[in-house]
């Protein structure tokens, strides 16, 4: 069993992604009956009170992926044009936590957001704009474009989908958890390609 900390990923009835939630949320469904069903391994058992007649106590098994009463697919959330909020923590998570300047791979302490095309030269606050990169290469890029720079990007940015914005913003994603997410990536999304030199880089580092 997990620490209860571990999150829960919820989605709609056809399985279509929508959110991480706590324990207590995840719980708060399955009381309520609206649990149509659950996938992934145990999490954790939560114990609630005793049965005054049986002297029994309830007891709540709580799966990694749960699937809820309410909202389907065809909500906002999974329009083509949907543009998740940008921030930097699912900013270093897509781009891997790697500088996309120098290729570095850093603790998000030493990362910054870096407008490819400057904010002061009519660079727009999007995704598609924007890149990881480390605190030094983006002091020596300064007001400048990648071209002016003479510092090219090793990846083009893009705007993660829904799907992939909750994998982005997840904390302690469990194998299970991320499987599941990226089934619901595009095929030709960057991030498969992404993981997979993020996760050889991690074999590499734990030799």
């Amino acid at each position: 069993m997990f620490s209860l900390d571990q999150q829960v990923l919820r989605t709609d009835a056809s399985g279509m992604p929508l959110e991480w939630i706590n324990y207590q949320e995840a719980v708060r469904h399955y009381y309520s009956g609206q649990i149509l069903y659950s996938v992934g391994e145990p999490l954790y058992r939560v114990h609630g009170g005793r049965n005054s007649i049986t002297g029994e106590r309830s007891v709540i098994e709580v799966n990694s992926i749960v699937a809820t009463e309410g909202e389907i697919r065809s909500t906002w959330k999974h329009f083509r044009k949907y543009s998740p909020p940008l921030n930097n923590y699912a900013l270093f998570a897509r781009d891997t936590h790697i500088c996309l300047y120098c290729g570095g791979q850093f603790y998000d302490r030493d990362l910054s957001c870096d407008h490819v095309t400057p904010i002061s030269r009519g660079g727009t606050d999007r995704w598609t704009n924007v890149v990881t990169a480390c605190k030094r290469c983006n002091n020596h890029k300064a007001g400048r474009t990648p071209e002016q720079a003479s510092m090219p990007l090793l990846a083009v940015p893009f705007t993660p989908t829904h799907a992939e914005y909750i994998f982005l913003k997840g904390r302690k994603v469990l194998a299970d958890q991320m499987e599941f997410l990226k089934a619901h990536f595009p095929r030709k999304s960057p991030l498969h390609k992404r993981l997979r030199k993020a996760h050889q880089i991690a074999l590499r580092r734990s030799k």
